[in-house]
């Protein structure tokens, strides 16, 4: 899914393309892409687009007339900027919003069809779609601590909810605990005053420095290859491969459609995390440790 600084490289290159340009028309190839019905889409058309904002992990697009298309990405959904009136071809492609320079193309990849688009009227109506965590940039280390600790979660879970934290997801929560050097499974009540500085220097830094790499290829060109895996990663997608601090290999814990990735002996004093599916399996020989963990491997 689209983050934080995955959305303002949207943004970014949105603003050097549509703003204060006219929305010729919207496009749908998908009629389940759209979630309201009043006021309707086509109040948008032939409008300037007079504002670009992130609503949390959302795109609002303002128009004059103080209306707001809302995309809201999910996991697989990502923005394509084409040539004027291109053809919406393929099962993929969801919508396209014209304009005289180009169209802005939303597909969605896989047969799921989570992304969505509100049209919505009035800063009272817009707000209303904000979930109202906190902004890293616009609190202090007291205010995270406060947002997190509202219940007793793991941490991973805690940056991960939108209602506490604005912006952040899967990824970029295993960036922060890495440099952190915080465990995804640390429970907030339980975190020590240092600690807490620690979480929130490593949020702003991590998320500080992503915005600024991704933003800075989007003045190159449209961000077409948004992802959530990146090389440059220390933890995030890179299960055995080793960590960029200490050399050991990154471990992983895996539900549903998701995977947390995290380094032992950085963030965990070197315990390996149970994995669901193969602590059931393995049962009592679930390795605690990573020597434990290297001694299964070598049987």
């Amino acid at each position: 899914m689209p983050e934080l600084p995955d959305i303002t490289a949207y943004l970014g290159a949105l603003e050097q393309r549509i703003l204060g340009q006219r929305l010729e028309r919207v496009r749908l190839a998908s009629p389940f892409l759209l979630r309201t019905a009043d006021p309707p889409l086509s109040c948008a058309d032939g409008r300037l687009v007079s504002s670009l904002r992130r609503i949390g992990k959302r795109i609002a697009i303002g128009v004059e007339g103080d209306v707001w298309l809302v995309i809201h990405l999910m996991i697989a959904g990502r923005l394509h900027w084409r040539p004027p009136n291109a053809k919406l071809a393929g099962r993929q492609a969801l919508a396209a919003f014209d304009f005289a320079a180009g169209a802005l193309i939303l597909t969605e990849a896989g047969s799921k069809r989570r992304a969505s688009l509100h049209v919505v009227r009035g800063q009272a109506a817009l707000e209303e779609m904000d979930p109202g965590g906190i902004e890293i940039f616009s609190t202090n280390a007291a205010g995270l601590q406060s947002a997190l600790s509202l219940e007793n979660r793991t941490l991973k879970r805690a940056l991960t909810d939108p209602r506490l934290v604005s912006g952040i997801g899967n990824a970029y929560s295993d960036e922060i605990l890495h440099a952190a050097r915080l465990s995804p499974i640390q429970l907030t009540h339980k975190l020590k005053p240092e600690e807490w500085s620690r979480l929130y220097t490593a949020a702003r830094s991590t998320l500080a420095f992503w915005m600024d790499r991704l933003g800075l290829e989007a003045k190159k060109g449209f961000p077409e290859k948004v992802t959530a895996f990146r090389p440059e990663m220390a933890v995030h997608g890179r299960f055995n491969e080793p960590c960029p601090r200490c050399g050991e290999k990154v471990q992983r814990i895996r539900y549903a459609d998701n995977e947390t990735n995290y380094c032992a002996r950085c963030q965990t004093g070197g315990k390996v995390l149970a994995d669901r599916s193969l602590s059931r399996l393995l049962g009592s020989d679930w390795p605690r440790t990573l020597e434990e963990l290297e001694m299964l491997k070598r049987k």
